[in-house]
């Protein structure tokens, strides 16, 4: 694997090698010394466009674990607010010798430009609505540690899906994991070629085993695709009410960052039964199998 684009590229032995090597890595962040010398020497660098706190940290954590030389280059305050190019950035990256460069970008298909230009490894931390697979991963893995397994258990996908790179991207891997998906929200914020598809959250809470709520992203959005926040609480929202509908082993995700009571309320994101504070934990033991399998750790 040379790149992490899309978690639509990675079939059910290369997602669960990744998710494997992950374990491995949070081991090693139960020791004292949590640093391991595999990428010593190697440089990764974080271009990020959008603002992005627990992304961008947590890939920066994970690169200097495995003791990687880290460039954090931020798109404000730089060259590209003078107008620069990607293309003329990633010629930039090019002559510092970056070995993996981890971009967000606002425009869907930015990293794959990106990968034209760049002799290194480059992996997508969000690009657009389009995708955003290390979160998908980092949720697959919270999933697997919390049940036991993905194989046949059943996922509902709450919320903004039309906007969400997260769902886009849980959606493929999870289905290729083995797990059944169900997305769910209002007609205006569910496309339906990403796979079965309800309107009804009430309906299928009772047989759901993992529920992952979306941010409502307001940034995105015009008026026209809700009628107000207030109904769309009260038919998509998770409460202590829609929770004790669940079964009881079932658990409640959330990428974050959360609009608490508006898709999720604190009763529910602060309960035993939510993953939110564990999937933060996981993103950088996973992140740091990314990057071990993209730059050749053995």
């Amino acid at each position: 694997m040379k790149h992490l684009l899309s978690a639509g590229d990675l079939t059910a032995a290369a997602a669960t090698e990744i998710l494997d090597i992950a374990a491995e890595m949070a081991a090693v962040q139960g020791r004292e010394i949590k640093k391991l010398p595999t990428l010593r020497g190697r440089t990764v660098v974080n271009l990020f466009y959008e603002d992005s706190t627990r992304t961008r940290i947590s890939f920066e954590a994970a690169a200097k674990r495995l003791s990687a030389d880290v460039i954090n280059f931020s798109a404000k305050g730089s060259s590209v607010e003078k107008g620069e190019s990607l293309k003329d950035t990633a010629w930039t990256l090019q002559a510092m010798g970056a070995d993996a460069v981890v971009i967000r970008h606002p425009a869907s298909g930015a990293p794959y430009r990106l990968a034209n230009w760049v002799n290194g490894s480059v992996l997508n931390a969000g690009d657009g609505t389009h995708e955003h697979p290390t979160q998908a991963l980092l949720d697959a893995y919270t999933i697997r540690s919390r049940m036991g397994r993905i194989d046949g258990l059943r996922v509902a996908i709450v919320g903004d899906v039309l906007h969400s790179r997260v769902a886009r991207s849980n959606a493929l891997l999870l289905k290729t994991l083995g797990a059944k998906v169900t997305l769910v929200g209002p007609p205006t914020l569910v496309p339906q070629e990403l796979g079965d598809v309800s309107y009804d959250l009430d309906a299928l809470l009772p047989d759901s085993d993992v529920v992952m709520m979306l941010r409502v992203q307001k940034e995105r959005m015009h008026s026209s695709y809700l009628p107000s926040a207030r109904e769309y609480s009260r038919r998509y929202g998770l409460d202590g009410a829609r929770l004790r509908r669940l079964p009881e082993h079932a658990i409640v995700m959330h990428p974050g960052p959360m609009n608490r009571g508006m898709e999720i309320t604190p009763e529910v994101a602060d309960s035993p039964r939510s993953t939110i504070v564990e999937q933060v934990t996981n993103g950088v033991s996973v992140r740091m199998a990314c990057l071990y399998l993209l730059l050749g750790g053995k």
